[in-house]
């Protein structure tokens, strides 16, 4: 940030952290009381989520992402290896490399679940004017970009 002077104050930071900080928690209550219908958990989703993103990964890669030990990873592969989610293939090219296939079912739970909280985001929304919107999802790119810079 510059040295010139700042276009907010610490009161509005402290609010807007606080409001996006609100948002988030009762965004992912509302996806807990979704996935409540569904035989996962949150975990899970979040694994259904990245390989859907990114394709197929390895157990590693996996890991990697969700910020969890491999060991954690592998268990969370192996209920949704068993709940017909996803599946373990072989990697063409090395055959020693396993990655992990999102399967159909897992598609159809990601579709399900993401459509019902956009139905729960549209209700909530229905009050603003289509300005407002497109306002609301400027801001929110504007600072989602500069968080990604930091990432990198």
């Amino acid at each position: 940030m510059g040295n010139g002077p700042r276009p907010f104050t610490e009161e509005q930071i402290a609010e807007l952290e606080r409001e996006l900080r609100h948002v988030g928690l009762m965004v992912r209550q509302k996806g807990r009381q979704i996935l409540a219908n569904y035989p996962i958990t949150p975990p899970q989703f979040e694994a259904l989520q990245w390989l859907k993103e990114n394709g197929d990964m390895t157990i590693g890669e996996l890991s990697a992402k969700m910020h969890l030990a491999f060991s954690t990873t592998t268990d969370l592969v192996d209920r949704m290896e068993a709940g017909g989610l996803v599946e373990r293939v072989r990697d063409q090219s090395d055959r020693r490399v396993v990655r992990i296939h999102l399967q159909e079912k897992g598609r159809a739970v990601i579709r399900d679940v993401i459509n019902s909280r956009r139905t729960y985001l549209a209700s909530k929304l229905s009050h603003f004017s289509p300005e407002q919107v497109e306002d609301l999802l400027s801001a929110l790119k504007l600072l989602n970009r500069e968080m990604k810079i930091d990432r990198e």
